[in-house]
């Protein structure tokens, strides 16, 4: 995660970079898509944001190619660890990690960065796998605590990954004699992306063993499930639980992905500002997941755990939807960051725990694709609500969303694996 989020903070400085490379040379993929998509709007958005169009454009289209990928992956992944094992698939994922950096480091050219973001996208899909590793190594009444840490590790690495990238973005390599092998100014932080990717392999490869042992793998002759085919999975309670989470997520990733905008439009936030704003999503992620969820959901129970988030988060965005001060917004921030961390390891729990041994990666895998499928949709009709009716509609739309995901929870019992308030229902 902090490979990966180190280029969040350096979108539109790339922007600028292979637009003005490919302006010097006449023409190319990307100043092109920009001409054409420049003609639907206007270079400023608002008359105090430093974001152009095409930044959010070009920012909006990694992201969901990013996300489409892990969609299309992450079942694929979850189902072949299901079959040969956890370690061999993450060993080939995690090298599709490092080679996808390391064609960043040489990105030159705008259509290597999109290789990159390729590969990279394909490889991301094994977060299916790895969550099925801990699945395997947890009792049915620790499942929850246990994906609390991948919570907590998301939250770390949404905070330190930003962070990095913005400092590597102080080194410039393009004007040394490496140049020749197609580095540039975002150079220095591939480096750091590709090296945190090659220390986890080795890691991999020297300190990880094996979670599934052979006697309990599937046998299964398929191995590229994916979420289209969710009425195969045997377990309606994981079925519930994987549109719960697609719907919840729409909605949620939508939102995060405006928040950018709105701060801009209604506080002038400076990219500092912005930082900090990250730090406390990524902060109250961690302190929610690490203390919250691992110390209270074995008395609250996961369903009802998830019902709180969902609910939490329908408040959080009515008051962002009408916040115009501080002292509003930030709690707003609070309670967003909330709901989200509550919602993601008590779903994914349920899922694990409505799943038997054989199909957890399988399910797992459909789950993680649920929410990539949801991350590619969401950020784009949410854009085009903010942009075509203002940011409280967005918003107000966005809390209304929540009732549906809520509704589908309601059909999910209570797993008898957790000691939960509704386990003696």
């Amino acid at each position: 995660m902090v490979g990966f989020s180190i280029i969040f903070p350096l979108f539109p400085a790339m922007l600028d970079h292979y637009l003005f490379l490919e302006r010097s040379m006449g023409g190319g993929m990307l100043s092109g898509f920009v001409i054409w998509v420049s003609g639907f709007g206007h270079d400023v958005l608002f008359s105090n944001s430093h974001f152009r169009l095409e930044t959010v454009i070009f920012g909006g289209i990694l992201g969901s190619l990013y996300a489409i990928l892990q969609f299309v992956f992450a079942p694929i992944w979850g189902g072949l660890s299901d079959r040969y094992g956890r370690k061999p698939v993450l060993m080939l994922t995690l090298a599709g990690t490092a080679v996808g950096y390391f064609l960043w480091i040489m990105a030159g050219d705008f259509w290597v960065l999109l290789l990159s973001r390729v590969v990279g996208g394909m490889a991301g899909g094994n977060i299916s796998v790895a969550t099925a590793s801990i699945a395997d190594v947890t009792t049915r009444e620790k499942r929850s605590k246990g994906m609390a840490f991948v919570g907590i590790a998301f939250g770390l690495g949404f905070v330190l990954g930003p962070a990095l990238g913005g400092l590597a973005s102080e080194w410039d390599w393009s004007g040394s004699e490496l140049v020749f092998f197609g580095m540039h100014p975002f150079s220095a932080a591939a480096t750091i992306s590709f090296g945190l990717a090659m220390l986890n392999l080795i890691w991999l490869i020297w300190g990880f063993s094996e979670t599934l042992p052979e006697e309990k793998r599937s046998r299964s002759n398929s191995c590229l499930p994916a979420v289209f085919n969710m009425r195969k999975v045997t377990s309606p309670e994981a079925r519930r639980t994987c549109l719960t989470y697609l719907l919840y997520m729409v909605s949620f990733s939508g939102m995060e992905f405006t928040l950018t905008f709105l701060a801009v439009e209604r506080f002038a936030f400076s990219p500092k500002d912005l930082g900090e704003m990250f730090l406390l999503i990524g902060g109250t992620l961690i302190l929610v997941q690490g203390f919250i969820v691992r110390r209270f959901v074995s008395r609250i129970g996961e369903r009802n755990m998830a019902h709180c988030g969902i609910f939490i988060g329908v408040f959080a965005f009515l008051i962002i939807a009408y916040s115009n001060v501080y002292s509003w917004f930030y709690p707003g921030l609070f309670l967003m960051s909330t709901g989200v961390a509550l919602i993601s390891p008590t779903l994914t729990a349920l899922t694990s725990l409505s799943s038997s041994e054989s199909e957890q990666g399988v399910n797992l895998g459909i789950f993680r694709s649920c929410g990539s499928i949801a991350r590619s949709i969401g950020p784009l009709s949410a854009g085009l609500i903010y942009f075509v009716y203002g940011s409280s509609f967005a918003y107000l739309i966005g809390a209304i969303w929540l009732i549906f995901p809520a509704i589908i929870l309601f059909g999910v019992k209570q797993t008898a694996g957790s000691r939960g308030l509704t386990s003696a229902h």
